[in-house]
């Protein structure tokens, strides 16, 4: 027999939130909050916490500025990147981003905005990917030389905007698939353009299985549930180009607007095959740019956000760090 406590419920993605018909969400997970830091001990970055616009913050992150190569250079790249947790929970100014950026900040020697966009269900998307947009936009906005009172002097003073990157981890990888493939398109402030993106263990799926992907119950799979949960109203389903971007309406890989990407996969992630085929399709599709592909061995999904000790995540942190630093 169904409770009456069951009979208010809506649709369920446990252990994270529940929906009630009535339309409020039960939030059973809420990430542990870190503060902004005027210095961090253990590597010497800055970070504070800013507005955007009513309904998007972010966390910047500056490096040890006392570094030699920072003197001598002045500039350094910027990085605008999306956290993950399903479009649905995780925050920018959680402990686990916090640590995770602050690290890529220190060995990138980068300038980090990291994005807190809205969240699903209050937020539907594409409210995410809207957001993640404007932020981007305010951060090339900081490129010209008319500057304000307004201005972070953190990106005017420091970012140099012809080594812009973007990426994400899970769910914040998937937006900055879908950020490369809107500024091929929609022009940025200051006429900026993205040089590089990581995509690391990049949240697609479809109705179709992929590699060793199961083939069957797709329909109650985690992945498949959350989907539907955070964008209810998308046409298609699992099947549309925001979650599948093989399908035969979605936007070309050819067209991603930067110059530089990289795909970050583990071997025990269920998006493992995904990813490794967003790579193939890519290098297949005639895009122009650097491409490149990093798998780590004998771990999970987004293991370097949990476990950053490991040596593993040490070893992916300092390949990310790579990258942002051109290399």
């Amino acid at each position: 027999m169904i409770s009456k406590e069951e009979e208010m419920i809506a649709c369920e993605l446990l252990p994270f939130l529940r929906v009630r018909k009535d339309g409020t969400v039960d939030r059973l997970y809420n990430p542990v909050l870190s503060p902004p830091s005027s210095v961090e001990n253990n590597t010497g970055v800055r970070t504070k916490d800013v507005i955007i616009s009513p309904e998007v913050s972010a966390r910047l992150y500056l490096p040890n500025l006392s570094l030699s190569d920072t003197i001598i250079l002045n500039k350094l790249p910027i990085l605008v990147y999306f956290h993950g947790g399903g479009f649905c929970i995780e925050s920018a100014f959680s402990t686990f981003c916090h640590h995770y950026i602050n690290n890529i900040a220190s060995q990138s020697n980068a300038v980090v905005v990291s994005v807190d966009y809205r969240l699903a269900p209050e937020h539907p998307l594409p409210a995410a990917y809207n957001d993640s947009w404007t932020a981007l936009q305010w951060v090339a906005s900081h490129s010209t030389n008319q500057h304000n009172e307004k201005d972070e002097p953190w990106l005017s003073q420091h970012g140099d905007f012809e080594r812009l990157y973007i990426g994400g981890d899970s769910a914040g990888a998937n937006i900055a698939h879908h950020i490369a493939l809107r500024a091929s398109t929609e022009k940025l402030h200051g006429g900026v353009n993205i040089l590089g993106a990581f995509l690391s263990h990049p949240y697609f799926w479809g109705s179709q299985p992929l590699g060793q992907e199961a083939v069957t119950d797709r329909e109650t799979n985690l992945l498949y549930k959350t989907w539907m949960l955070v964008y209810p109203d998308c046409h298609d389903g699992i099947d549309n180009p925001c979650i599948n971007a093989f399908v035969k309406d979605a936007p070309s890989l050819a067209s991603l607007g930067c110059k530089r990407l990289i795909i970050c996969v583990a071997s025990e992630d269920e998006l493992r095959d995904r990813g490794v085929y967003y790579y193939e399709r890519v290098k297949e599709s005639g895009w122009e740019g650097e491409l490149s592909i990093f798998e780590v061995q004998g771990e999970g999904h987004s293991f370097h956000i949990f476990n950053p000790e490991t040596q593993n995540a040490k070893d992916m942190f300092e390949r990310l760090a790579a990258f942002l630093r051109g290399c």
